[in-house]
């Protein structure tokens, strides 16, 4: 039940959620690779995870770099695709569909092309963990795209899991976190809406990558869980 000595690779890894994941996994022991499509993060990611860790810059939408990334990678214990674009919250009627596509096609297509390409250089006992969130269990209003990624991806999960088998497939769905992806927020409104958010939630607070990267490194180790998506949201399903 430990990651020591395996190889993960963490696409979207140098920031966020994903970067907390792979400052866990290096801690138990394992090999990370991270690939985003700055290469300013990815340098400033290599700095912080030091001796060991390799990145690579990698645009998640483009079909032949994710093969070619792939190709290159060679074997790997484990697969985290945490990559996406900032949250697009908006009302439908305003809604621009052109960016709506755009953010499925880091989200959910990048994910998919990148399992489509990783999944054969998996090693037996590996898995592949992907990013939902709980807007797809508990939408609101404005969330329309957002809530459609996150039902596909809970989908997605799943189908993998049978498809690719014994290679196992999950899916973290994390509530509110503190992340980068709330960045397109004014600064008033991203302090305000986790202020709120820590109010309603039974913990009393919202959370931070380390408290969602934990389910991710649990997914990994856990050699009897697939098909599985784990809600990582501070109780904010229930309330």
């Amino acid at each position: 039940m430990s990651l020591q000595g395996q190889r993960i690779v963490v696409i979207g890894g140098t920031s966020g959620i994903g970067l907390a994941v792979a400052e866990g996994a290096a801690r138990e022991g394992a090999g990370v690779v991270v690939a985003s499509r700055r290469q300013e993060s990815v340098d400033a990611a290599l700095k912080l995870l030091g001796d060991g860790a390799e990145g690579q810059l990698l645009d998640a939408t483009d079909e032949d770099a994710v093969r070619g990334f792939f190709t290159g990678a060679g074997a790997f214990d484990h697969l985290v695709y945490t990559a996406g674009e900032s949250l697009l919250l908006e009302p439908l009627a305003r809604a621009d569909v052109v960016r709506a596509r755009q953010f499925m096609d880091t989200r959910l297509w990048g994910a998919y092309t990148a399992v489509k390409y990783g999944a054969g250089s998996i090693r037996p006992g590996g898995s592949v963990v992907l990013t939902t969130g709980t807007a797809g269990r508990r939408p609101m209003p404005g969330s329309s795209a957002a809530s459609a990624l996150c039902g596909a991806m809970e989908s997605l999960a799943r189908a993998l899991a049978v498809e690719l088998a014994p290679v196992r497939v999950n899916a973290v769905s994390p509530g509110v976190v503190r992340t980068e992806l709330w960045r397109e927020l004014p600064e008033a409104d991203r302090e305000c809406l986790f202020r709120s958010s820590a109010e309603s939630l039974p913990v009393g607070r919202v959370g931070e990558p380390a408290d969602v990267a934990e389910a991710y490194l649990y997914l990994m180790r856990g050699g009897y869980s697939t098909g599985s998506v784990v809600v990582v949201d501070g109780g904010g399903t229930l309330v």
